[in-house]
């Protein structure tokens, strides 16, 4: 019954509301020149039908159970992290919003040996904001606000945890950002995972996400770097974009086009 109402909610945001629409398209034109008018037009549609499956699947994470969560958002080789938890050290997990990122917060505590720490950011609502806080912790996982990353890290540093930041998001800080080419746009990055990974000297987890059928996912963990230390600056964000681009290339309607991604252009000397 709930993708009956999703169904419904895709005909109204994309047909009578048009949420976003004019964002959306640009950036499907934009990352995929080669593609024509009826191609992005097709496009376009599967990814609303699929941000109204998300956002539906996100209001029903809140009451999934265990066994569901775990059948659904399957973790198909928890022992590479698992791996690290034995010896002690904990890991920085870097998955983009591609597919169900929604159910990130809840399933891993319940497949991995690791607690989870994941990163949000506060809604204005504080009602609203307890409400997802609470719901979305229940399963041996601790949501942090993005604003106290830094004391977050400090405060646990020495207890391994896995520490997951979707780090596909437009950054703020210009100044401090990576620029790297992604889905043909010259593109800023956040500099945090790849700060604290250094810091640290954690391994790097990216997280990919497949999409088996409506309401089932499966997680990939790809290993990074073991040793962030040892690559050159800047090598950890790369590496991060190339496994993202790769993901969204197999199936481009599941990324979140409705973001304002490129908005940002570098200034040039």
């Amino acid at each position: 019954m709930m993708y009956v109402l999703s169904d419904a909610t895709y005909f109204l945001v994309y047909y009578l509301i048009g949420y976003r629409r004019t964002i959306v398209k640009a950036n499907l034109k934009s990352s995929f020149p080669e593609k024509n008018a009826v191609e992005i037009r097709l496009l376009t549609k599967k990814f609303y039908r699929h941000l109204c499956d998300i956002g539906l699947e996100g209001i029903k994470g809140f009451t999934l159970n265990e066994k569901e969560l775990k059948r659904r958002h399957l973790i198909l080789n928890p022992e590479l992290a698992d791996h690290y938890f034995d010896k002690g050290v904990s890991t920085i997990s870097v998955p983009g919003h591609y597919n169900n990122w929604e159910w990130g917060s809840l399933s891993p505590g319940l497949q991995m040996k690791y607690p989870i720490v994941g990163f949000y950011k506060c809604m204005s609502n504080t009602r609203v904001d307890i409400f997802v806080k609470k719901h979305r912790a229940r399963f041996n996982t601790r949501l942090a606000p993005l604003t106290d990353t830094s004391n977050t890290f400090k405060d646990i540093s020495d207890i391994p945890h896995a520490y997951i930041m979707a780090s596909d998001q437009s950054p703020t800080n210009l100044k401090e950002c990576y620029w790297i080419d992604f889905l043909n746009h010259h593109t800023a990055w956040l500099h945090g995972p790849e700060k604290y990974a250094r810091r640290y000297n954690w391994p790097v987890i990216y997280v990919d996400i497949r999409k088996v059928k409506r309401g089932f996912y499966e997680l990939k963990l790809v290993l990074l770097t073991e040793n962030p230390n040892s690559l050159p600056e800047g090598e950890i964000t790369r590496l991060y974009t190339q496994h993202l681009e790769k993901s969204i290339l197999q199936e481009p309607a599941y990324w979140l086009w409705s973001h304002n991604r490129w908005k940002h252009k570098r200034e040039r000397a």
